[in-house]
């Protein structure tokens, strides 16, 4: 009997830190106490007083100020007399949160929260990152952004159009963002947003989703994130008439007009930000992501993590299915349903990983096929391929049927990522099945509601035998008496690491290798138990945030090496390092301790001569 099991029927409200927490260093070491004091992050007494300070998200307790505080501060009085621990106040917002009707109103609860209280949100955020990771990112950001003209709230991220086309502009607009130590952008122009397609400026709540995770499984500050807009306008006729919409009512914006923007964006932002500043490209739409990252890739501190990312993650869930089928990715034959910028970048990477499992580059591309819109990419289209897509083309009859090509090929692994829900059948999954004992499939197309087979099915068609994987989330499902836990191929294994290490060691650039390593530390992180018990190929998700602390040290070490690191000297104990400079979730004290100076030099008065008072002596 197959049903599925809810997770909301198993949650317990979290109030305690979660487990993956930064680690205090052993400070009984004279060597490592002293690494300590130099990385560790100084106590600033903040000099918003008053209701300023209580405005103020990263720096705003709300009723776990203490007395003494509130009254340094000027706050005493302005909040309620009770006074809360931060682990009340998250047992508090966790309680409402799942009170709330829908997802999408929990979405704008937590959205509110970061309004008002940063480390709390993020607390919140940490201590139950299962359960909200999909709210504050895929599936729900995508219905956030879809309805953003009407819960937009406060203004988050800036806005970059195509009439503020310069350096000098844009570097002013740069220059209104509340801080200057930005250090981390993600970008987007809105143009393929998730499997949701132009949304234009309803956008942002991708680049402003995606920094909560950078903070959140990286702990990379708030105040070094940037989330920004490019409004080139949009093609979505039911935008450009939507009474909300939010962004300029005018077909988008191509060709060279688009690319000087991109340009001095990139110009501007490097210019006001530093040289090693990271840029993110997200969600562009198929004709510019590539070429964007081509283009900018060799010059600038950045990466595309629809494509590299994306290519990362998902040759992480083969390179642990390979535990369990027992043969090397360079053994298996893997069908692509989808050849666009996400799946020709996985298509490339399972390449490098072939090649240096000892394949030559032409036996790696004739072991991956793929099927676009027109069909099976043959070499009767080469004319028509793009550039990417010729070495993949293969001497077969052309056809559009995926069961056709998986009866032909009889690949190990079977990928989507078309965007068209319900396209792997379950007559192709059973084909899959009959030609596996263990069949790979990862339905990945983003929302749940665009994936290419449900969990459900795909266990259920194969008896328990497949590794699935998906994009977005799906709930637990039992089978014959078994549990099965389906792992979301989610980017969030990769890039806060990635992003992690490349903020802190000031790299010049990213190489495509270290988001090959992420993969590959990614896939040794799943255990045994999650790969034989629950058939799940991804670690726990609560155990993001010490993969990306590993992830980011090899990062640094391969930046290092390759002298691609600009942080100098290089850190002693990069461990350490990155510990001490990651955001920590716990309420700061924000008024420095007091100290005594020695006695003589406190001392108050000194003997003076005495003065004529000519004025005062007179008789």
């Amino acid at each position: 009997m197959l049903s599925r099991l809810s997770p909301a029927s198993i949650r317990r409200i979290s109030t305690t830190a979660l487990c993956c927490e930064k680690s205090e260093p052993d400070l009984s070491d004279p060597k490592t106490l002293a690494l300590h004091k130099l990385y560790r992050p100084e106590r600033i007494t903040p000099s918003k007083r008053g209701i300023d300070l209580l405005k103020s998200p990263g720096l705003n307790k709300g009723m776990a100020f203490s007395l003494h505080e509130r009254q340094y501060l000027g706050i005493h009085g302005l909040l309620p007399p009770a006074f809360m621990t931060e682990e009340q106040q998250a047992y508090r917002i966790i309680t409402k949160l799942r009170q709330q009707p829908d997802n999408l109103a929990r979405y704008i609860q937590l959205d509110s929260l970061q309004d008002r209280n940063e480390k709390l949100y993020y607390r919140v955020l940490t201590d139950n990152v299962k359960e909200l990771m999909p709210i504050v990112y895929t599936p729900t950001v995508g219905q956030a952004c879809q309805h953003f003209g009407f819960i937009y709230r406060n203004p988050k991220g800036l806005y970059v159009t195509i009439n503020d086309n310069s350096i000098s502009k844009i570097y002013q607009i740069l220059a209104n963002w509340h801080t200057e130590t930005v250090r981390a952008i993600v970008i987007t122009d809105g143009e393929r947003i998730l499997g949701l397609g132009d949304l234009g400026t309803y956008g942002i709540g991708i680049p402003v989703g995606k920094l909560a995770l950078y903070v959140a499984l990286a702990g990379i500050r708030p105040e070094w994130c940037l989330p920004v807009i490019l409004d080139v306008g949009t093609d979505n006729t039911e935008l450009l008439n939507d009474p909300f919409y939010t962004g300029l009512r005018r077909k988008r914006v191509r060709g060279p007009e688009y690319d000087t923007l991109v340009d001095n964006f990139m110009k501007a932002a490097t210019k006001r930000f530093g040289r090693d500043t990271l840029i993110q490209f997200e969600d562009f739409g198929n004709q510019n992501a590539y070429r964007l990252l081509d283009r900018y890739k060799g010059e600038y501190c950045m990466f595309n993590d629809d494509i590299q990312g994306t290519a990362a993650v998902v040759v992480a869930g083969l390179l642990a299915s390979t535990r369990v089928t027992k043969k090397k990715l360079s053994q298996e034959k893997i069908v692509f349903l989808g050849a666009g910028g996400a799946a020709t970048g996985v298509a490339e990477m399972c390449v490098r990983q072939m090649m240096d499992e000892g394949l030559t580059e032409e036996e790696a591309c004739g072991r991956i096929y793929m099927v676009d819109i027109e069909g099976l990419i043959t070499k009767s289209r080469i004319k028509s391929l793009g550039e990417r897509h010729v070495k993949f083309a293969k001497d077969l009859p052309d056809t559009k049927n995926l069961l056709e090509v998986v009866k032909t090929v009889k690949p190990g692994a079977l990928i989507g990522a078309s965007t068209v829900a319900g396209a792997f059948t379950e007559e192709i999954i059973k084909e899959m099945a009959r030609i596996n004992p263990r069949p790979i499939i990862f339905a990945l197309s983003n929302p749940t509601s665009k994936a290419e087979c449900t969990a459900e099915t795909a266990y259920r068609c194969t008896n328990g035998a497949v590794l699935f994987a998906s994009g977005s989330p799906f709930e637990n499902v039992e089978l014959n008496g078994k549990l099965f836990k389906p792992g979301q191929g989610n980017n969030a294994y990769i890039f806060p690491g990635v992003a992690l290490g490349a903020v802190l060691f000031a790299v010049k650039n990213i190489p495509d290798k270290l988001f090959l390593l992420a993969a590959r530390m990614v896939a040794e992180a799943v255990s045994e138990k999650s790969l034989n018990t629950y058939s799940r190929v991804y670690p726990r998700l609560k155990d993001i945030k010490e993969l990306s602390v590993k992830i980011a040290v090899e990062v640094g070490e391969y930046c290092y090496r390759h002298d691609l690191a600009t942080l100098h000297p290089k850190p002693e104990d990069m461990e350490m390092f990155i510990r001490q400079n990651m955001y920590s979730v716990e309420y700061d004290e924000l008024i420095n301790k007091t100290y005594e100076w020695p006695a003589k030099d406190s001392k108050h008065g000194f003997p003076v001569p005495v003065l004529r008072r000519t004025s005062m002596d007179e008789e």
